[in-house]
């Protein structure tokens, strides 16, 4: 077997390309009506259709992995995610385009089965802090790959940003085929497709709901109909998985108190993130005129956001360590209050950059402990057969929180805005406004935390876990 320390290496950069196919359209998005001949509503399921893709096949592809082999799995995602990169490279109109990027957000799958194998390859020793580095990629990618997205994007053609990723993705594929070794661990059973169907239906209506109210109209029949009807498709759903012996899903392992308030923390902890990634970059690169903004350019504006995972990237050993000492609980508890005070911070404190640097900087310090601790927390609170599909659970719940806060906040700065010079901005009500939602939602996170049972040993609770 490869060096342990290879292998994390290898499932970290997987990460890392994982959550750069979020931010690979951040540059052109503004444009995309004009690059594809296209209008604005019709562009906007070039990122739509990512994070729906992204959050039906998380849950899904966890089970897959348990089952027929987490490393078979995260194989296929990533030909998925090259699949849909070269599809979107070649393909002058948005139809194709659209088609591509639904296919990179199978991709997202890969960090929850990355740290579910780690569970099942490395030393007891090794664990906390190898999860902890491969969590704090879901960050560090974002952050970091803005900035490269931006320059290319400045400096290209803007099918070359397709390229680089099914060049990344294609790197990453080699890396686990040659270093990652088969995981025996296996879940017998058949696949419950019943489930998987009725799970991606509901999820499907929810997230249209919540990502498209904005343009539909809070109120439109369209969005009360998908967002009802994806509802009362997942109660049907969660009845039917109660009741079958072999369930996509087991609710009763997803319903015991530490799993449970995890998951409830980190769709909290999602929403408190993705505030921050909508709110602070919109007041940096918005014009000095209106008053509020600082007028950086994106790639500006990106390198002062990019701090933030750099904190996250050094922060990951100490997660290891203070894990080890005290349990993922204090993480999750530091991590939320580190959310809360960048919150306060900004609110204070927000008239020069580096002001929003500081902010930043703790919320890489925030994500990087809270997004640590979440799967740790998981896999203390799971029998071995389900760490795939519960971590793919656990991940599901940030990307909802995730998807919440883009329409949430993006609904704010859009109704709290004035004219200046003929373009609508957002007001310094607007950004007040969503920093409190931020702050509001880490105050929640860290409220859940502290009731989150803890133990003094971990490695008691579940024999799995030692080795």
């Amino acid at each position: 077997m490869p060096r342990q320390g290879v292998i994390v290496a290898v499932l970290a950069f997987s990460g890392l390309v994982s959550s750069f196919m979020f931010t690979l359209m951040v540059p052109i998005q503004s444009k995309l009506p004009e690059l594809l001949d296209a209008t604005r509503d019709d562009t906007a399921w070039v990122v739509t259709s990512t994070l729906l893709a992204a959050a039906v096949i998380t849950p899904i592809s966890g089970r897959l992995g348990d089952m027929y082999g987490k490393r078979r799995i995260v194989l296929v995602l990533l030909g998925v995610m090259i699949a849909g990169s070269i599809i979107a490279a070649l393909s002058p109109g948005i139809v194709g385009v659209i088609v591509g990027r639904t296919l990179q957000g199978a991709i997202v799958g890969v960090v929850p089965l990355g740290i579910s194998i780690l569970r099942d390859v490395l030393h007891e020793d090794r664990v906390d802090s190898a999860i902890a580095l491969i969590s704090a990629t879901l960050g560090v990618g974002a952050a970091l790959g803005l900035p490269i997205s931006a320059l290319i994007a400045q400096r290209s053609d803007w099918h070359l940003l397709f390229w680089a990723a099914a060049g990344l993705g294609a790197v990453s594929l080699v890396l686990v085929v040659l270093i990652v070794p088969v995981s025996v661990l296996r879940t017998a059973g058949r696949f419950d497709y019943v489930g998987a169907a009725g799970l991606a239906v509901g999820l499907i209506g929810i997230l249209l709901a919540v990502s498209r109210g904005n343009t539909w109209g809070w109120t439109s029949p369209l969005t009360l109909g998908t967002g009802l009807g994806g509802l009362a498709v997942l109660a049907v759903w969660g009845w039917y998985e109660l009741r079958i012996s072999e369930p996509l899903l087991d609710l009763r392992v997803a319903a015991r108190p530490a799993v449970l308030l995890t998951n409830i923390a980190s769709v909290a902890m999602g929403f408190s993130l993705f505030s921050s990634n909508v709110s602070y970059p919109q007041m940096l690169e918005q014009p000095v005129a209106t008053g509020v903004g600082f007028g950086l350019s994106l790639l500006a504006a990106s390198l002062v956001v990019a701090p933030s995972g750099l904190v996250m990237m050094l922060l990951s050993p100490v997660s290891g360590r203070l894990s080890r000492r005290t349990g993922p609980k204090l993480l999750l508890i530091l991590g939320a209050g580190s959310l809360l005070v960048a919150y306060v911070f900004t609110l204070l404190l927000s008239t020069e950059v580096w002001h929003l640097l500081v902010a930043n900087v703790l919320i890489g310090v925030g994500i990087g402990f809270g997004y640590a601790s979440m799967p740790m927390l998981i896999m203390r609170s799971v029998p071995q057969s389900e760490t795939g599909a519960s971590n793919g659970l656990n991940a599901l719940c940030r990307s909802l929180g995730t998807s919440v806060a883009a329409a949430v906040v993006g609904a704010v700065l859009a109704s709290n805005s004035a004219d200046f010079n003929g373009t609508a901005a957002p007001t310094a009500t607007a950004f007040t406004l969503s920093f409190v939602l931020g702050g509001a939602a880490a105050l929640v996170a860290l409220v859940v935390a502290l009731f989150i049972p803890g133990s003094r040993d971990p490695h008691e609770s579940h024999p799995s876990l030692r080795r």
